[in-house]
């Protein structure tokens, strides 16, 4: 323990600690989505480039969804209150579900519309400047999607905000490929076939990035519904249960378990023998060294621990 820090201190401050990098991480994406809209719609309009101004209503979008997702954090962060007694952790999900949602119409709005674009012959791009921020853009989202991938461990919103900048790199990736090669193509005989490159750049991008929302979209469903959670928060969990029982002698529970945002949920069931001399404190005993054990910064546990003789306390 820090010296002249109470236990209190040291609990509140492993709480606020990731919550403060949380914040810290979506404020970049803030910053770094605004930017990038205001300087890819002004060079997209300047161009006449349609998958650049899609990059630029992109960052627009993930600007607006990064200011939603930076205050549903600090909601989240207050904790319980007398309105919201088990606090406001379904925030994280939901902002993710609506940010998947948005994306996924952006998305199809501009494959229509690029489909048209192509039915009409094409459509007429100064390659030379649209090369150049399809390079200036793939470097800045790199970089974004770099800082937010490092800041991601154990929130949610961040890991949504790192995504939409990994569909960024993507988007940015398939606009430098494809005016090179539109400008090497104004120096062959298929000179005409650069007018349909920035059309098919709108539908590849977004046939590329189509899987990100959708998973992004399956997961929080999962958590609001109150699913399982992947094995990778579960498997970690079950092996401290298991450990726990070795330890105590007690028999297999009835396991349910949930996420919702940083909130683990875990309720066990423990059918004893009425003569085995179960009592009150060792439920809580059993509480405490699962607490112990699944204890980490940023995570809040809601363990229930059940000790019963009733075969049918289930049903």
């Amino acid at each position: 323990m820090t010296a002249g820090m109470t236990p209190d201190d040291e609990s509140r401050r492993a709480r606020t600690d990731p919550a403060r990098r949380e914040a810290a991480a979506l404020r970049f994406s803030v910053i770094g989505a605004l930017v990038l809209a205001v300087v890819g719609i002004v060079w997209g309009l300047a161009v006449s480039s349609q998958v650049i101004l899609f990059d630029g209503l992109y960052s627009v979008i993930g600007f607006v969804l990064a200011w939603f997702s930076l205050r549903a954090a600090d909601l989240v962060e207050r904790g319980p209150t007398p309105t919201y007694p088990f606090g406001l952790e379904a925030l994280a999900p939901l902002v993710v579900a609506i940010q998947a949602l948005v994306l996924l119409g952006t998305f199809g709005y501009a494959a229509v519309d690029a489909v048209g674009v192509l039915l009409r012959g094409g459509s007429q791009t100064e390659l030379g400047p649209a090369l150049a921020y399809g390079i200036l853009s793939l470097v800045a989202c790199t970089i974004a999607y770099v800082v937010l991938a490092r800041a991601q461990h154990d929130s949610e919103l961040v890991a949504a905000e790192a995504i939409q900048w990994r569909a960024a790199v993507v988007l940015g990736a398939a606009m430098t490929i494809g005016f090179g090669a539109a400008v090497a193509l104004t120096r062959t005989r298929w000179a005409g076939a650069a007018s349909y490159v920035d059309p098919l750049l709108v539908l590849v991008a977004a046939a590329l990035i189509l899987p990100a929302p959708v998973r992004m979209l399956r997961q929080s469903f999962r958590e609001l519904l109150e699913g399982v959670p992947d094995a990778e928060v579960a498997d970690p969990i079950n092996a401290a249960i298991a450990a726990v029982r070795a330890d105590f002698g007690l028999p297999e529970p009835t396991v349910r378990m949930g996420k919702l945002g940083r909130k683990i949920y875990l309720d066990l069931d423990f059918l004893v023998g009425e003569d085995e001399g179960w009592t009150v404190d060792h439920a809580d005993q059993v509480h405490r060294q699962l607490q112990t054990k699944l204890s980490e910064p940023g995570r809040m546990l809601w363990i229930n621990v059940e000790l019963h003789t009733d075969p049918n306390w289930d049903d």
